[in-house]
C-alpha cells in the first residue's frame, strides 16, 4: 500500500509544474486527487499542460483523479471546488495550495486596463531591470491579484478543515517561494537581479498564515506547514519569466517533499516554512533559498 492509501487529496494549480508533479507523486502514494487549475486548453506553447493531462498521467499510472476547473479568484468556484471533490472522490484529507499568479507589470497603454505584461528575462543588463521598477509599474489590480490567491487559500483551508477534525487528522501544505525572502535588508550596492513585489508578498502572507493555522489546530492532528524550492526549479511557470540558472532541483523532488509532509507527527513539525531539501533530509531547518537574489521559483 502507498503512504497515502485512502486518502483524498485537492491540488491547486496542477495543470503543470510543481503542482502537477504533487499531484502526480501523492496519487502514486494511493492518494484520491482532485486536480485543479483554469487550464483546460494550452493557450500559450511557453505554457504547457491542462488539468486534463494532469488526470490522464495519473489514472494511466494506475491512480484515481478528478480534473476540476476552478478559478481561484472567484469564491464560487472554490466553494465549488470542494464540494465536487468531496462528491466524486470523498472526505478531504490533504490540501496542497499551490496555485499561484506572477504579474511584473508596466503602466497600461491607452485602452488596455491593468493587463499584466511580461518582464525583462532575468539576466538582462542591469540598465534594462532599471528602467522596469516593478513597484512602480506594477498596476494596483494586478499586484492586487496575488493576494487574492492568498484569500483562496484561506478560504479553502476553511473549507476542508471541518473534514479533516471529522477524521482525526488531516495535512495542508502551502507551498511558497524564495521570493519572499527577496530582496531582504538593505542597502542595495548591487541590483543586477529583479524582485517581484506582489508575487514574494503574497507567499510571505501565506507564510504568516500557515502558522496561524497550525497555531490554532496545534492539538487537531492538522498538520500545517509552507513548503518551498532549496533551489530554483525550473518548471514552465519559471521558465516563462526567468533563464539562467546555474543550479536546480527538480519537480520530482519537491514532490516527494511535500508527499513527507503529509506523513509528519503534527507535534514535532508543524507551522513550519521548509525548503524541500530540509524534508528530505529530515533536518527540517528553518528556510534558507540557496538560489541567487532575484531568481525566486
Amino acid at each position: 500500500m502507498g503512504r497515502l492509501e485512502g486518502r483524498t487529496a485537492i491540488v491547486t494549480g496542477a495543470s503543470r509544474g510543481l503542482g502537477r508533479a504533487i499531484a502526480m507523486a501523492m496519487a502514486a502514494e494511493g492518494a484520491k486527487i482532485a486536480v485543479a487549475a483554469r487550464t483546460v486548453e494550452v493557450w500559450d506553447e511557453r505554457l504547457p499542460g491542462t488539468i486534463g493531462e494532469t488526470v490522464a498521467a495519473i489514472i494511466e499510472a494506475g491512480g484515481r483523479a478528478v480534473a476540476i476547473q476552478a478559478d481561484l479568484l472567484e469564491p464560487e468556484d472554490r466553494r465549488r471546488l470542494v464540494e465536487d471533490a468531496r462528491t466524486a472522490l470523498g472526505p478531504i484529507s490533504i490540501l496542497v495550495n499551490n496555485a499561484a499568479f506572477t504579474a511584473p507589470g508596466r503602466p497600461p497603454r491607452a485602452g488596455e486596463g491593468a493587463k499584466p505584461q511580461r518582464a525583462p528575462a532575468a539576466g538582462a543588463n542591469s540598465a534594462a531591470k532599471a528602467d522596469f521598477p516593478t513597484f512602480v509599474t506594477t498596476p494596483l489590480p494586478a499586484y492586487r491579484r496575488h493576494f487574492e490567491l492568498v484569500f483562496a487559500a484561506y478560504e479553502l483551508s476553511q473549507l476542508v478543515v471541518p473534514d479533516m477534525l471529522a477524521a482525526g487528522g488531516g495535512a495542508i501544505v502551502n507551498i511558497s517561494s524564495g521570493a519572499s525572502r527577496m530582496p531582504g535588508e538593505g542597502p542595495y550596492p548591487a541590483r543586477s537581479d529583479g524582485v517581484l513585489a506582489g508575487y514574494g508578498g503574497s507567499k510571505a502572507a501565506l507564510e504568516h498564515l500557515t502558522q496561524c493555522c497550525a497555531y490554532e489546530l496545534a492539538d487537531r492532528r492538522i498538520v500545517i506547514n509552507a513548503l518551498a524550492p532549496t533551489l530554483p526549479i525550473m518548471t514552465p511557470g519559471l521558465a516563462y519569466y526567468s533563464r539562467g540558472h546555474a543550479e536546480t532541483a527538480t519537480p520530482e523532488a519537491f514532490a516527494e517533499a511535500a508527499v513527507r509532509l503529509c506523513l509528519v507527527d503534527p507535534s514535532r513539525v508543524t507551522g513550519r516554512v521548509l525548503g524541500h531539501a530540509d524534508v528530505l533530509d529530515g533536518s527540517f531547518g528553518p528556510y534558507v533559498y540557496r538560489g541567487r537574489p532575484g531568481q525566486a521559483e
